[in-house]
């Protein structure tokens, strides 16, 4: 590489010398030619920054920088596919999430129309329930009422009989009908 500069620099110098050279009138290469001087030290200069291995340290710098810049575009690669890979993940569980919340709902669906059947049942059963009970209570109403009725009649009769009977017996009969009677309770009890 210094070989690769050192070419280069060397025609490129005395290209640049060759305008003075023809202004100072063939003393070019005098100590007092402030061109000749400013030349050997441009050279110079050169000279010690190839010496020092300038090139060659900003090519291992330059180098280092592009391994860094390799190395990042590496780890930016390798995040890149990192994060793709946990969006994936996270885009699977999200379908996963969604999946589970549409078998939720549906299920809550479901849920909510057997409950409401179940409700139907349950009123349906409950009206007949109450319905039975109705017909009980106006059966019960109905006999009750009748039994009064009976009873109310059975007892205008036994006093509609008992007129009759005052008014037509004898006391000497009516003391063998309770005689009768009494007997006839006095059987049945014992």
């Amino acid at each position: 590489m210094r070989n690769v500069i050192a070419l280069t620099l060397t025609p490129l110098a005395l290209v640049a010398a060759s305008p003075a050279l023809a202004a100072s009138g063939g003393k070019f290469m005098a100590l007092d030619n402030t061109d000749f001087v400013v030349l050997l030290a441009f050279i110079l200069f050169v000279g010690i920054l190839l010496a020092v291995k300038v090139p060659a340290l900003l090519s291992k710098q330059l180098d280092d920088r592009a391994e860094g810049i390799r190395k990042e575009l590496d780890e930016a690669r390798a995040l890149r596919e990192e994060a793709q890979t946990i969006l994936a993940s996270y885009e699977r569980k999200q379908r996963e999430v969604q999946d589970q919340a549409d078998r939720i709902v549906a299920a809550a669906r479901e849920d909510a129309t057997a409950a409401a059947a179940q409700a139907k049942e349950d009123l349906a059963t409950s009206i007949a329930r109450r319905l039975a009970v109705a017909e009980e209570q106006i059966a019960s109403a109905e006999a009750s009422a009748v039994k009064e009725v009976r009873d109310q009649a059975i007892e205008i009769a036994v006093a509609v009989a008992d007129d009759v009977i005052a008014k037509q017996l004898s006391a000497a009969d009516a003391n063998k009908l309770i005689d009768a009677a009494i007997a006839d309770v006095d059987a049945k009890l014992h």
